[in-house]
């Protein structure tokens, strides 16, 4: 039996040396010269321009059509986000199927033609939800302090690093994939906590998994205060920063730190994103295109963001980002290209600038995405929320003293009912809600009182009799995805509720999902009631008719 084993062992090191040799013969390398400022790609001076794109975000089946876009535009890579809370909604699954297929994604870019700068986290930012993060770590630990070396994190930090990087090993570059770069966090010189045990962890975790010759990067804001904690030692350093008519000036904070080796911009901002409530952004596409010319003159590395400035991401508190609504919009948008496909000006200008520095692929334009106007859809009322309950809610309610996280009753998104019985009469007293987040919906039997909400107010009045149900209707509009905040990021109600300034005690709690709702064994009930300008939160359904080609 020995013997046999020796012979297997053998034979294993055989394939594996003879695949590396094959690997040596066909050049297949990418690596850092330090000496001449550049990278080096299959041994010869390689400069990138990438663009940004979000697999996440764009539906699977249009994600060759962006990519051509990408390429046609002149660039030969893109830049992407891995968002762990994707791929791991739930602590015990994982899915890398259908629209969360990575491998699937990486290998069309491949086929495109363009190389791939991987921004494997943990953490992204990428103004999404929790900056990648999955909620159901706070029902583990609501305490867990993230971005550190903290027990709860990085227990499950070390769980999805050992899912997620052996994936991308065969698609390395120097295996015969698209990958030329993987990046450890995210813009770490941004965040408080300044862990050097955390983020030498990660690189350590990302060699034993992708192998020493893997180029290892950090990407950071453009000043020497932001890579003092972004640093990592044996990992390249790069910067990020928008529109610039000094690149020398830009870059100067990468080359204190990196003073020899290639010039990278890892997000030059061609636009600039939205938060809520606040005007719409807009960077001129002239001065956009004129910074880009002087960095690649510059001799720089751009990676560029093309989907730009037409998400509604968030709210700025002067210290965080709490994302809000995380759905992409395309009107008045800013960026080289929109979100459904569409080729912009700004794509036509940026195309030229980079056309003089990169041959165009002989290929032509895509067409941007057809779309057509279906008219009006008519919406029948259904039921209301309290009608539908034991659709929306099938296991029935949490009971509990007082008001709970959603995270703890594993309610991750959306949406999740507070129900409290009055205990006495009430007249036009006020109910305090000082822990919701992000906004409330109040009702006393199916009657609308106000709205609460985390940013503007938090107090409402209400009105009932004994016995009355009042109801909390409470939606996550996102966690807090950049700055200290994402440790202050559980949703629901996180504090005790008063009426008059008396605490109320006994709960229900009832998690909602949409996902098996059945209009037609719903009870119709006696309709929506409406006051004070606001109706009972109702279901409604509509039919839509889409004819035509695709």
């Amino acid at each position: 039996m020995a013997a046999v084993s020796t012979v297997v062992i053998v034979f294993i090191t055989t394939v594996i040396s003879f695949s590396a040799l094959i690997s040596k013969v066909n050049g297949a390398n990418f690596t850092i010269d330090y000496d001449k400022n550049t990278f080096l790609k299959d041994g010869k001076p390689f400069r990138y321009v990438s663009g940004s794109i979000h697999y996440s975000r764009v539906p699977q089946y249009y994600w060759k059509d962006r990519l051509l876009k990408m390429h046609a535009a002149g660039l030969n890579a893109i830049q992407l986000y891995v968002p762990w809370n994707i791929h791991q909604p739930e602590k015990d699954k994982y899915d890398f199927s259908g629209q969360q297929d990575l491998v699937a994604f990486l290998q069309t870019a491949q086929d495109v033609g363009l190389l791939v700068v991987m921004r494997a986290g943990p953490y992204i930012c990428g103004e999404w939800d929790f900056g990648g993060f999955p909620a159901w770590i706070l029902k583990e630990n609501p305490t867990t302090v993230f971005r550190t070396m903290d027990p709860t994190y990085i227990k499950y930090v070390d769980q999805w690093m050992d899912v997620l990087l052996p994936k991308l090993k065969p698609l390395l570059y120097n295996n015969g994939g698209p990958v030329i770069m993987v990046q450890i966090e995210n813009e770490y010189g941004s965040y408080f906590a300044c862990d050097k045990n955390y983020t030498t962890h990660l690189r350590d975790k990302a060699r034993f998994h992708l192998g020493k010759d893997v180029v290892l990067f950090t990407t950071d804001g453009s000043s020497d205060g932001f890579l003092k904690c972004g640093y990592i030692p044996e990992v390249y350093a790069t910067v990020d920063f928008g529109v610039s008519y000094n690149p020398a000036g830009s870059f100067k904070a990468q080359r204190d730190y990196e003073p020899h080796g290639p010039l990278v911009n890892s997000e030059f901002y061609t636009g600039w994103l939205d938060h809520w409530g606040q005007k719409h952004s807009v960077t001129d596409t002239n001065k956009v295109a004129k910074s880009l010319d002087l960095l690649l003159d510059y001799g720089a590395n751009i990676n560029m963001y093309m989907f730009e400035g037409g998400t509604n991401f968030g709210f700025w508190n002067g210290a965080n980002y709490a994302p809000f609504q995380p759905v992409p919009t395309s009107y008045d948008y800013d960026g080289p290209l929109t979100e459904a496909g569409d080729i912009t000006d700004k794509y036509l200008e940026l195309r030229q600038i980079i056309s003089k520095y990169l041959p165009l692929p002989d290929i032509p334009i895509p067409p941007s995405t057809p779309k057509a106007n279906y008219g009006e859809v008519q919406m029948k009322f259904v039921a209301t929320l309290q009608d539908a309950l034991s659709q929306l809610s099938p296991k029935g309610p949490i009971k509990t003293q007082y008001p709970v996280t959603m995270e703890s009753i594993s309610q991750y998104q959306g949406f999740a009912l507070y129900r409290y019985t009055l205990k006495k009469n009430v007249v036009s007293q006020t109910l305090a809600v000082p822990g919701i987040r992000d906004r409330g919906y109040v009702m006393v039997d199916k009657v609308p009182q106000g709205v609460v909400v985390r940013e503007k107010s938090t107090n409402v009045t209400i009105t009932g009799k004994q016995g009355a149900t009042l109801d909390i209707l409470v939606e996550n509009q996102g966690h807090i995805n950049f700055g200290s905040g994402i440790n202050n990021n559980t949703k629901g109600i996180i504090q005790n509720v008063t009426l008059d300034g008396e605490m109320l005690v006994d709960w229900m709690v009832f998690p909602l999902s949409l996902d098996n709702i059945n209009p037609s064994n719903i009870p119709l009930g006696d309709g929506p009631k409406s006051a004070a300008g606001l109706m009972t939160p109702s279901i409604y359904e509509g039919k839509l008719t889409i004819s035509g080609s695709t």
